[in-house]
């Protein structure tokens, strides 16, 4: 079934997430201004529940370093998520790329080949992104610790559109022939982020770590990380313990904890 305009059907996503649906409270206007500004701006109280917004179209979704989330009525699926850990749990640590690694696992579980997770934030297929993620800690001490967690996923790019920055795109029409229902996807990467979650407030990126490494875009290949604190090259080993980037430069091992990770293609 192809993405269409039509209403969403909340009472499918609840069908969808069969024994989890208590879990989650799911709220899918029309339009907003972002979905992630919603559940930071407009905080749920806590009731115990996952607060979710999606939304068929952001007038001013956000993406990371300021970039503008692009995404199209009935041709993406864009949602952000509220997540309340324990006091105590590893926050921020690794959150992004646990969220990756939640929605890697849904799109093998649909068939896409050649998953591939590019730190912090991108999942791709051989080489093109096909999903996004932004994560942003709800400030204010005394609280639970509690994140937002907004995923762009893209299902059908409409033709000719021209997206900046981006040298490789792909959607999951592209990649399975046909884009799958939109409330059958978002209650299969929320049933995975779910199982996920739960295993890095228990046990931290540690326990994940494995998983990510294995579909590390750049595993072994020369990268190069533009940042803040300026540039820096070597071979990509992976993410540490924390999610910290790892690479090995001429000078030995460095942890990158911010930046913009490419292909570094003259060694």
């Amino acid at each position: 079934m192809s993405p269409t305009d039509t209403p969403p059907d909340l009472s499918a996503v609840a069908a969808a997430l069969g024994s989890l649906a208590p879990e989650f409270e799911v709220r899918w206007p029309d339009s907003c201004e972002s979905t992630n500004t919603e559940l930071m701006q407009r905080t749920p109280a806590d009731d115990g529940r996952v607060h979710v917004v999606v939304t068929s179209k952001q007038t001013a979704g956000r993406g990371r370093r300021g970039r503008e989330w692009l995404s199209w009525p009935g041709s993406s699926l864009t949602f952000s998520a509220l997540w309340r850990f324990v006091p105590g749990a590893p926050v921020p640590a690794g959150l992004s790329l646990v969220a990756g690694l939640a929605l890697a696992l849904t799109f093998e579980k649909l068939g896409v080949e050649g998953v591939q997770l590019k730190w912090p934030n991108d999942v791709l297929v051989h080489g093109h992104k096909l999903a996004g993620i932004l994560v942003e800690l709800l400030p204010g001490r005394g609280r639970t610790p509690a994140a937002v967690i907004g995923i762009g996923i893209n299902l059908e790019i409409p033709h000719g559109v021209h997206i900046p920055d981006q040298p490789g795109v792909t959607d999951l029409k592209r990649e399975l022939g046909s884009a799958p229902g939109r409330e059958a996807l978002l209650a299969a990467v929320l049933t995975d982020l779910h199982t996920l979650l739960n295993t890095y407030a228990a046990a931290g990126f540690g326990a994940l770590r494995g998983a990510w490494q294995q579909r590390n875009a750049f595993a072994g290949l020369p990268v190069q990380i533009s940042g803040e604190g300026g540039t820096v090259s070597g071979n990509c080993i992976g993410a540490d313990e924390d999610g910290a980037l790892l690479i090995r430069s001429d000078s030995g091992v460095i942890r990158i904890l911010s930046g913009e990770v490419s292909l570094r293609l003259h060694p």
